[in-house]
C-alpha cells in the first residue's frame, strides 16, 4: 500500500488534474462566486474572505480561504459571541451547500491544497498529533476528502484520522474520481455538516489512543473505494 504514494498519479497525475479541473471549476462559478462575495459583502460586511492558518504539505503552513459564514459580534468585554450566536442564516446556507469553500479552489491552483486529500486542519493542532497522524501531511490537503464523504463534520476526530491514513495508502485517480462523485451527492443531500449539537467541530487536543497509533488500514464507514 506504501506505493500508493510513489505512484505516477500520486507524483504528477494528480497534481495537474488539480490544476484543469480547479481552473475550468474557477472559471465555469465565476458568476457563482461573484454572487456569493456579494451577499457575504451585505450580509456580514468585511472581510470577505475568512482566512486561517493551516497546516499542508510536509506540514508547513499555508493561509486557507474560504468565505465568511459568520458575523464578527462581540460582547461588551470585546470577546467573539459563541459560534452559535454568530452563524447566520446565510452562513448556514453556504456552509450546507458547501459555497464557502470555493475560494479554496485559489489554494489548489497555487499547489497549496489538493481537490481530494485529508482536510487541512489548524496549524497549531500539530503539536498533539500521533507519528501515524503526522502521516496525512504526505500528500496536499484537500478541499474534499474520503472523510468528507463518509460522516463529513459528524465523525470523532480519531475516525476522521483513520479515514485520513486510508486514503493515504490508496491514492489513485480512480479513488479521487469516486470521492469526487460522492461529494457532489453529499453536498445535494446537504447532510452530515455539523456536529451533533454544535454549529463547528470541537478543538482538537490529542487522541486518547495517540500512543498507541492508528495504522491507518480501519476503514469504519467505507470498505472499499466502490463501497
Amino acid at each position: 500500500m506504501a506505493s500508493a504514494l510513489t505512484s505516477f498519479y500520486a507524483r504528477r497525475g494528480k497534481r495537474a488534474l488539480d490544476c484543469v479541473l480547479s481552473a475550468g471549476a474557477l472559471l465555469a462559478l465565476s458568476p457563482v462566486i461573484v454572487a456569493v462575495a456579494a451577499a457575504v459583502r451585505t450580509q456580514h460586511g468585511r472581510p470577505i474572505l475568512l482566512q486561517q492558518e493551516r497546516t499542508g504539505l510536509g506540514g508547513k503552513p499555508f493561509r486557507l480561504m474560504k468565505f465568511r459564514s459568520m458575523t464578527e459580534e462581540r460582547n461588551a468585554e470585546g470577546q467573539l459571541l459563541p459560534d452559535h450566536e454568530r452563524l447566520t442564516k446565510l452562513g448556514r446556507f453556504l456552509r450546507e451547500t458547501s459555497l464557502d469553500e470555493l475560494p479554496e479552489l485559489v489554494n489548489v491552483l497555487r499547489g497549496e491544497m489538493s481537490l481530494v486529500g485529508p482536510r487541512p486542519l489548524l496549524h497549531h493542532y500539530m503539536q498533539y498529533y500521533s507519528e501515524q497522524q503526522h502521516r496525512r501531511h504526505l500528500v496536499r490537503p484537500g478541499i474534499t476528502g474520503w472523510a468528507a464523504v463518509n460522516g463529513r463534520n459528524t465523525t470523532s476526530w480519531e475516525e476522521r484520522f483513520e479515514l485520513d491514513l486510508w486514503y493515504l495508502d490508496r491514492v489513485s485517480l480512480e479513488t479521487d474520481l469516486v470521492i469526487l462523485l460522492r461529494t457532489l451527492e453529499t453536498i445535494i443531500s446537504r447532510r452530515d455538516v455539523n456536529p451533533k449539537g454544535e454549529v463547528t467541530m470541537p478543538e482538537f487536543r490529542g487522541s486518547s489512543n495517540a500512543r498507541g497509533s492508528t495504522n491507518g488500514q480501519a476503514t469504519p464507514r467505507g470498505q472499499s473505494v466502490s463501497g
